[in-house]
């Protein structure tokens, strides 16, 4: 199974052997922690579930330890789920470990991640609309624009982009691509940006959609 949990450590650059730099984020990936197998017969769909990142006993809370103690391995700070297909689910067991060595240089991943919080915008940040006239006589600067027709439907249409709070969602970006994999510091270079702040966890999967 080629996917893993990891913590974004930031970004920076590098250079390929023409001098060509490259734009890179930087993951601390694994090693991860196999905790629960999930199959059709037992749950409804294949499904793996790693924990990532070391935490202290007495901090995890009764379920959880007795999830932990059930799969007999030790307390996660994180767990995540991953879907699988029938024929790659018989090759995990409970209690394996998944570090970077499951991608190579090259491939292309599909990474998730929480974007970051950017509080309550309008909509020109939000949804990148125009500003109107910025002199003093338009009346109109940096609002959301027509609300639609008065007495009919007398109401404003459900889906308008209108202010609001921005930003902690759920993003995946596709086809990013692995510069570099360091097996020593369990981290790996991917080409761009990916959602999130710093030392935000991410799901880092093989790509659904690869084009290589």
């Amino acid at each position: 199974m080629k996917a893993i949990i990891g913590k974004k450590i930031g970004m920076t650059q590098i250079f390929d052997k023409n001098g060509i730099v490259i734009p890179v984020t930087v993951i601390e990936a694994g090693s991860c922690t196999v905790v629960q197998i999930k199959t059709t017969e037992t749950d409804g769909y294949n499904a793996v579930q790693l924990g990532y990142g070391e935490i202290k006993e007495h901090k995890v809370n009764k379920p959880e330890k007795g999830h932990f103690s059930k799969a007999g391995v030790k307390p996660t700070k994180h767990l995540r789920e991953f879907r699988v297909c029938d024929n790659t689910i018989s090759e995990i067991k409970v209690g394996d470990n998944l570090k970077v060595d499951v991608f190579e240089n090259g491939e292309t991943v599909d990474i998730q991640g929480i974007s970051k919080g950017k509080g309550f915008q309008g909509v020109i940040k939000r949804h990148g609309q125009s500003r109107g006239p910025m002199g003093h006589g338009s009346m109109y600067h940096r609002r959301p624009g027509s609300m639609g027709p008065t007495s009919t439907p007398g109401r404003v249409f459900k889906g308008k982009n209108l202010p609001g709070h921005m930003g902690v969602e759920t993003v995946t970006i596709q086809n990013l691509e692995i510069v570099r994999v360091d097996l020593d510091k369990n981290a790996i270079l991917v080409k761009g940006s990916v959602p999130g702040a710093k030392g935000s966890i991410l799901k880092i999967r093989k790509s659904v959609k690869a084009t290589k």
